[in-house]
C-alpha cells in the first residue's frame, strides 16, 4: 500500500492547458483529474518514450538479442547476427510501412467483399447509391461501360480490383491512374506493386533474420509496399466508399463536444469502416427505437461522429463530430455518452476503463477488434441493423438509468468539409467545364504558391492541435491552398479554418481565389484513408498541364506535424515513392548521421522520387514545406513574375472552344 502510495505521489501532472488547445478536452481533462481518472495525456507524461527505440538504434527480430546500438555512435558496434545500423533501422522502417500498409489493405479488401455481395443481392441493406461514381472508376481502369448495364459494370470492377490483393504478378488495377512519366520512374527501379499479398509477405520475409541485409534494396520493398497502400487498399476503400454511401460534396458540419445533447440519447461511433455507421444511420432512425428513447424521458437519439468513421458519415451525410483522436478518451468524462460504438484502427485500450468510470457501455463491432473488458456485439454486414439495434437499446437503458453528473462543453464549432476530387473538379469548372485548369492557371501566375496536404494523428506527447493549427495558419498565410484528410481536419475545423470566411487569413492571392469561388484555404477531404483523392488530384494537376510531367515535379508538399501511427509512416512513404516531399512531426524513426537517414532525406529525391522531411515546430515545418515549393516553382521556371489573371466563364469557354 506505501508503495502504491509512493508511486502515484511520483507521478507527473502537466497544466491542462500545456497539453492541449482544444478547451472542450481541457475542460474535460480538469474533470478527469477531479474524477481520479486516466486519459492517455497521463500516461504520455508518466511514460518515458525509449531514446534508442526512438532512434530506431534497435533489433529485436530474432532471439540472439534484442540488439541495442549506440545511436549517438551508430557504426561504432552491430548487432549478435552483424547487422549493422542502416539494416536494423531500414528493417525497422519497412516492418511499420508493412503494417500500416495492412490495415489499410485490409480495410480496403472488407469494403470490397462486401461490394461484391451487394453487387450480388446478398447484401440487402446496402446498395450501389452512386452510378456516375462506379462508371468512372470502371472507365480510369478501361472496363467498358457503354450499353452495359450497372451489375455488369460493378462485376467487372470487383474482379479487377481484387487484383489488388491476390495478384502476384503484373500492375496494379490503379497503377492505370499513375502519370506516365512517374510510372516510368516505378518501372525503371522496379517498384510498381504486384498485389498487397504479395508485398505485405515479401517485406516481412525479407526483413526476417539473415534474409536481405542491403538498406538499399530494403527501400525499394519498402517503397513497393507502400504504393500498394496509397494506389491499392487505400483508393479501392475511398472509391468503393463513394459507390456505396455517396460520393461527399460540400456540406456545414457541426463540430466539437457541444454537439452532445444532455436531453438525448447519445451515441458515439469511432473507427475507421462506413459500414458500421450507415448501419447505425438507419437503427437510430427506426421508429420504434425513437419511441423507446422517448418514452425514456429523452427528447431523442443523438448520433455523432469520432475520429475517421466519423469523417467519412461527416463528408456524405453531414453528422456531427465530436472530436479527434485525442479527445476519444475525454468525451466519456462528460459523462453524457450513452454509448460508444468502436470497428476498427486507432481505438485505444484505455477507452475501456474510462467508459467504465462513467458507466457508458463500449462496444467493439469487429471481429478484428476485441478488447478485454469491452462488449463484443458483432455486426454482419449481412443483418447488421441486429448489432446496431442492439446498440441504440443498451443505449436508451443507460440514458433511462444515467447515474453520473453530465457535463458538456458547450463549444461547438462549424466547418465546410465533403470536398471529394470530383466536387474539386466541379467547383472549379462547372457541371460542363469540370477541369483543374483553374487550379493550374492561378498555381502558374502566382496567385496560388502551392498545395499542401496537411493530415493526420493527433500524438500526446506534443500539445493537441496546436503544430496543425499554426502550420496550416502559415501555409495559407503564403498563399498556399491546403487540403485535409484524419484527425488534422477536425483540429483545423475547431479553429475556424475550413469555412469561407477563413479566407481573410490567407495570403492575398489565395485569399482572392477563395472569395471568387467560395471555398475555403483549406479542403476536408475525408478520413485518413481518403488520402487516395490527394494522389488523385496530384495526378489531375499533372494531367491538365503546365505543371512538369510528373508528380515531383508538381509545387506540392505534404505533412503530419502530429503522427503517431505506423499507417502514417505507411502514407508518407507512399507518397515520397509518389513524388512528394513529405515532412513528420513529433519525432521520426531514424538515426541521425547513418547512410538510412541520407537515402530518406535526401537520396530518393535524387533517384526522382520525393524525399523526407523532420521538424518539430510548426513555423519550421512551414519552412520547409515553402521552400520545396518556392525551389519546384523555379524549376518550371513560374518564379518570374507573370501576369496574374483569374479566370471567369467567358475566358474557360475561349479555352473549349479551342
Amino acid at each position: 500500500m506505501e508503495e502504491k502510495k509512493k508511486i502515484e505521489k511520483e507521478k507527473k501532472e502537466a497544466p491542462i492547458r500545456d497539453l492541449t488547445t482544444c478547451e472542450a478536452t481541457a475542460q474535460m481533462l480538469e474533470k478527469a483529474r477531479r474524477d481520479g481518472v486516466e486519459t492517455q495525456f497521463d500516461r504520455a507524461l508518466n511514460m518515458k518514450a525509449c531514446p534508442i527505440g526512438a532512434d530506431s538504434a534497435c533489433c529485436k527480430h530474432c532471439a540472439m538479442g534484442p540488439c541495442r546500438l549506440n545511436a549517438n555512435d551508430p557504426y561504432g558496434k552491430v548487432g549478435v547476427c552483424g547487422a549493422n545500423i542502416d539494416t536494423i533501422q531500414s528493417r525497422n522502417f519497412a516492418r511499420m510501412v508493412a503494417a500500416g500498409t495492412a490495415c489499410h489493405n485490409d480495410h480496403g479488401m472488407a469494403m470490397l467483399n462486401i461490394f461484391r455481395d451487394v453487387v450480388n443481392g446478398e447484401i440487402k441493406d446496402y446498395a450501389i447509391k452512386d452510378v456516375a461514381k462506379l462508371e468512372s472508376v470502371a472507365t480510369s481502369i478501361g472496363i467498358a461501360i457503354e450499353g452495359r448495364t450497372t451489375k455488369e459494370i460493378a462485376l467487372d470492377l470487383y474482379d479487377a480490383l481484387e487484383k489488388t490483393y491476390t495478384q502476384v504478378e503484373g500492375e496494379i488495377p490503379f497503377a492505370k491512374r499513375v502519370p506516365a512519366k512517374t510510372l516510368e520512374l516505378w518501372r525503371k527501379h522496379n517498384i510498381v506493386p504486384r498485389g498487397a499479398m504479395r508485398e505485405i509477405m515479401e517485406m516481412m520475409s525479407r526483413t526476417h533474420m539473415g534474409v536481405d541485409q542491403d538498406y538499399n534494396n530494403i527501400m525499394k520493398q519498402i517503397s513497393r509496399t507502400a504504393l500498394v497502400d496509397g494506389w491499392g487498399g487505400s483508393m479501392v476503400a475511398t472509391e468503393i466508399g463513394d459507390i456505396m454511401f455517396g460520393t461527399p460534396s460540400p456540406v456545414t458540419i457541426e463540430v466539437n463536444m457541444g454537439v452532445l445533447k444532455e436531453d438525448q440519447v447519445n451515441i458515439i461511433v469511432h473507427g475507421h469502416e462506413p459500414n458500421l455507421f450507415e448501419s447505425m444511420l438507419m437503427s437510430v432512425k427506426e421508429p420504434t427505437l425513437v419511441k423507446a428513447a422517448k418514452e425514456a424521458g429523452a427528447k431523442g437519439i443523438n448520433l455523432v461522429g469520432m475520429c475517421c468513421s466519423g469523417l467519412e458519415v461527416l463528408s456524405r451525410h453531414g453528422v456531427p463530430h465530436a472530436g479527434n483522436f485525442s479527445s476519444t478518451e475525454p468525451i466519456l468524462v462528460t459523462g453524457a455518452v450513452d454509448a460508444m460504438a468502436v470497428d476498427i484502427q486507432c481505438i485505444q485500450q484505455g477507452l475501456v476503463k474510462v467508459a467504465e468510470c462513467y458507466g457508458t457501455p463500449l462496444f467493439t463491432t469487429n471481429p478484428r477488434c476485441k478488447i478485454e473488458g469491452a462488449t463484443h456485439l458483432e455486426l454482419h454486414e449481412h443483418n447488421p441493423q441486429e448489432c446496431t439495434d442492439g446498440i441504440v437499446i443498451k443505449a436508451i437503458t443507460r440514458f433511462k438509468n444515467r447515474k453520473f453528473p453530465v457535463q458538456i462543453p458547450k463549444n461547438v464549432n462549424f466547418g465546410v468539409h465533403g470536398f471529394s476530387h470530383e466536387y474539386i473538379n466541379y467547383m472549379l469548372g462547372g457541371s460542363f467545364r469540370g477541369s483543374y485548369t483553374p487550379l493550374n492557371d492561378n498555381i502558374i501566375n502566382g496567385r496560388i504558391r502551392g498545395v499542401a496536404g496537411v493530415v493526420g494523428c493527433t500524438n500526446p506527447r506534443v500539445k493537441q492541435d496546436w503544430v496543425h493549427v499554426e502550420l496550416v495558419k502559415e501555409l495559407i498565410k503564403n498563399d498556399i491552398l491546403v487540403v485535409q484528410t484524419g484527425c488534422s481536419q477536425i483540429a483545423l475545423a475547431k479553429a475556424g479554418l475550413t469555412t469561407p470566411e477563413a479566407a481573410h487569413l490567407a495570403g492575398p492571392g489565395l485569399k482572392e481565389v477563395c472569395e471568387t469561388v467560395g471555398m475555403p484555404p483549406v479542403l476536408g477531404l475525408g478520413a485518413c484513408v481518403d488520402n487516395s483523392r490527394v494522389l488523385i488530384a496530384c495526378a489531375e494537376m499533372v494531367k491538365t498541364g503546365g505543371l512538369g510531367d510528373s508528380i515531383a515535379d508538381l509545387p506540392v508538399a505534404g505533412c503530419a506535424p502530429e503522427y503517431m501511427s505506423e499507417k502514417a509512416i505507411a502514407i508518407g512513404q507512399y507518397f515520397v515513392a509518389s513524388g512528394v516531399y513529405t515532412v513528420f512531426g513529433v519525432t521520426f524513426p531514424i538515426t541521425k548521421g547513418t547512410k538510412f537517414e541520407k537515402l530518406l532525406f535526401e537520396g530518393l529525391e535524387t533517384q526522382g522520387f520525393g524525399k523526407w522531411g523532420f521538424a518539430v515546430d510548426p513555423h519550421d515545418i512551414a519552412r520547409l514545406m515553402i521552400a520545396h515549393i518556392d525551389k519546384k516553382r523555379k524549376a518550371l521556371g513560374l518564379d518570374k513574375g507573370r501576369e496574374r489573371v483569374l479566370m471567369d466563364m467567358q475566358d474557360r469557354r475561349a479555352i473549349d472552344a479551342a
